[in-house]
């Protein structure tokens, strides 16, 4: 049976932020053990939603039916809805996957409503700036780390214009890929180094 690697989906969610991690998670290629994962929408309610890119989205679950128990990370894009009731949902259940060991993974915006919701006060984090989620009043400033990506335990964060070295991390966590193979990944699209793709199909 498949883990699944649960994607929350909401209206204005960011498309491009975490395409490289949930596509390479998705497909077989290069893994450690093929078919290990699977990726699914987990919405607050089982309406359509809108993409920041106009897409529209049907979940195929929904918060309150998924629990740690049941995924293998929650993963959560930036948007614009971060700062109001419409992202409460989600940080909530970030935090009942944090509570159960169950990584979760946030990009962008979605790091502010995880700040806001104080999930970030006692982890190493990043995010799009500093002066971003310090206007959100958590306790947290301390741990900002000016990185693209941090994991610390079983969060992660990421800055917007990150989303290769998100993805990195991502895929590092969830074991995908061996770790020669990673390296290689991570040379062919976080550095842009042609080699990279060689070495992968060489592999």
């Amino acid at each position: 049976m498949n883990e699944v690697v649960h994607v929350a989906v909401y209206d204005t969610f960011v498309d491009w932020e975490i395409g490289l991690a949930i596509d390479h998670i998705n497909k077989p290629m290069w893994h450690k053990d093929p078919g290990r994962y699977a990726v699914a929408t987990v919405g607050a309610t089982a309406d359509p939603i809108v993409t920041m890119g106009g897409l529209r989205m049907l979940p195929d679950t929904t918060l309150d039916a998924v629990g740690p128990e049941d995924s293998a990370m929650l993963v959560l894009a930036g948007n614009d809805i971060w700062n109001t009731e419409q992202f409460t949902p989600f940080a909530a259940k970030a935090r009942e996957f944090l509570d159960a060991g169950v990584p979760v993974a946030a990009i962008c915006g979605a790091t502010g409503g995880l700040a806001m919701a104080g999930l970030l006060d006692d982890r190493a984090h990043t995010s799009n700036a500093a002066e971003f989620l310090s206007g959100v009043g958590y306790a947290g400033g301390h741990l900002y780390r000016e990185e693209p990506a941090v994991t610390d335990r079983d969060l992660i964060t990421a800055a917007a214009n990150a989303p290769v070295h998100f993805a990195r991390e991502i895929l590092e966590r969830l074991d995908v890929f061996e770790p020669n193979v990673l390296a290689s990944w991570f040379k062919l699209y976080g550095q842009r180094d042609p080699a990279g793709f060689y070495e992968l199909m060489a592999g």
